[in-house]
């Protein structure tokens, strides 16, 4: 049984739609979680199961409809090692030498679109597990652009607002014809 069949905790999640960009819960800073319990493990096995629905390497719960400091992950690094877990109330530690790496990103909540985006080619994250363990995450490759990616959408922010005003248009642009085709 793989992790996706097998759930977070052995919960099984909930497939929930993804929030799509102009939603104003994408774009408010998320509220800290206060209580780790049950409640939140059945939040992060929903999270787990609608990222893997979406076809996603990551989600953030305001993805998903809900305001709170979380987000999940299951992505490689540079290396092609995979990484999963969660980050509760997680804080992005400024890297000590900054190299860009410009790649493509695209997001479940612009979906269909991907521009290049020139982002830290290492990040860490401290925060929380699960439990409400002190953990630390740090990576590179499609992983530090993972975890990036999630606290900006933690901080209200998506990759789009990262682009520059044309480049942004263009994306929303984009966006917004594939949409009406629809």
């Amino acid at each position: 049984m793989t992790d996706r069949e097998r759930g977070f905790l052995g919960i099984e999640g909930v497939v929930h739609p993804i929030v799509q960009v102009g939603d104003p819960v994408l774009s408010t800073k998320c509220e800290p979680v206060a209580v780790f319990g049950e409640d939140l493990h059945k939040l992060i096995a929903d999270m787990f199961a609608s990222m893997y629905a979406a076809d996603g390497v990551g989600l953030a719960a305001n993805q998903i409809g809900v305001g709170l400091r979380v987000f999940v992950y299951d992505c490689p690094d540079a290396e092609q090692q995979y990484h999963r877990g969660v980050v509760v109330n997680p804080s992005l530690v400024p890297p000590v030498e900054r190299h860009l790496d410009e790649d493509q990103e695209g997001c479940l909540s612009v979906r269909g679109q991907f521009t290049d985006l020139a982002r830290p080619d290492f990040a860490t994250v401290t925060g929380f597990d699960h439990i409400g363990a002190p953990i630390k995450v740090s990576g590179d490759g499609l992983l530090a652009r993972c975890l990036q990616h999630e606290y900006d959408h933690l901080e209200g922010m998506l990759y789009i607002d990262r682009l520059s005003a044309r480049a942004r248009k263009k994306v929303l642009k984009a966006y917004a014809e594939e949409h009406q085709a629809l």
